[in-house]
């Protein structure tokens, strides 16, 4: 029998309840429904869509393969409708367009934030929603249309992405002031190898960037720590717990007061583009797309 789509959204939300907390009882908490009226409306769910999607278990549920499916198809569902009346109560109070940008941490520290101040001086009645995410991360949603404009790194695969080049940024070295290399006017990341480094998450383009050049000398990148952003480094490298790459528009005249040292690398590599990218400019929204033109504009006149 075909699985039939009549099934409402308070029946998904209240299964997601169930599956997070592992229990009927404690989902009939949560919601302050009874745990018989929870287990009916799942029974009602499971029946149509025809499928079991939970075990009911001496302490607890455990979910189905098609319960673990499910979870996905829900989560979508649930975050689609909150989007959905999101985007209508901004309508309702005056906005004439929602923009969906995700960034990674370099665009976000170094260009975005001039870049928004100067779009919305001229345009403000356009709400943008910005995420900073992983460059991976933004290539698929861009592709799978969670967000309308993605900003990435140059060294992320981007296929199916119509794409421009955003800005140029330069990696510089970090290291506390008495630190060996903090004399150098300029050095080779060959030379840094010796030393512990303090990096980003994996996942990070960053964090691959690095690797990939370590492994180009046959050399293994000594990574102490990891943290989730910029500013973590550098709280790692002032405690003398390593060194660090990150860009140049990251070291803040703070960050050096605090007795790091920036130092230039020689590397080819260390210059990076970050590209902006949409799935497809002619399907963006026009407020979108006018964005879209007004961030490539910038990215022009900057070389200029």
């Amino acid at each position: 029998m075909a699985a039939s789509l009549d099934h409402d959204l308070h029946s998904i939300r209240l299964f997601l309840v169930v599956a997070e907390t592992g229990s009927l009882t404690k989902a009939a908490d949560q919601t302050s429904l009874t745990l018989s009226a929870v287990s009916k409306r799942i029974s009602d769910l499971e029946r149509r869509i025809d499928c079991q999607l939970l075990v009911r278990m001496p302490r607890g549920i455990e979910l189905t393969a098609a319960g673990r499916g499910f979870i996905v198809h829900a989560r979508q569902i649930v975050d689609r409708v909150n989007r959905m009346a999101h985007e209508m109560s901004d309508f309702a109070s005056g906005v004439r367009g929602h923009i969906r940008v995700w960034a990674n941490t370099s665009a976000i520290i170094q260009f975005l934030p001039q870049d928004m101040r100067s779009f919305l001086r001229s345009n403000s009645a356009i709400k943008i929603s910005i995420e900073e995410k992983l460059s991976g991360e933004i290539v698929k949603s861009v592709n799978d249309g969670k967000a309308d404009i993605g900003v990435f790194a140059d060294n992320v695969p981007a296929p199916g992405i119509d794409k421009e080049v955003y800005r140029q940024d330069r990696l510089v070295l970090l290291v506390p002031v008495d630190h060996p290399l903090a004399s150098a006017t300029e050095v080779a990341f060959i030379d840094t190898l010796d030393y512990d480094y303090v990096g980003l998450n994996e996942g990070s383009s960053l964090l691959a960037r690095l690797l990939n050049a370590a492994f180009a000398f046959d050399r293994i990148l000594n990574v102490r720590i990891q943290v989730s952003s910029f500013d973590g480094i550098c709280r790692m490298i002032e405690q003398g717990l390593g060194i660090g790459i990150l860009p140049l528009g990251a070291v803040r005249a703070e960050i050096l007061a605090a007795g790091l040292k920036s130092v230039s690398l020689s590397d080819s590599w260390a210059h990076r583009t970050l590209y902006i990218g949409t799935k497809s400019r002619e399907l963006l929204s026009p407020e979108a797309r006018r964005l879209f033109e007004f961030m490539t504009t910038e990215a022009k006149s900057s070389k200029g």
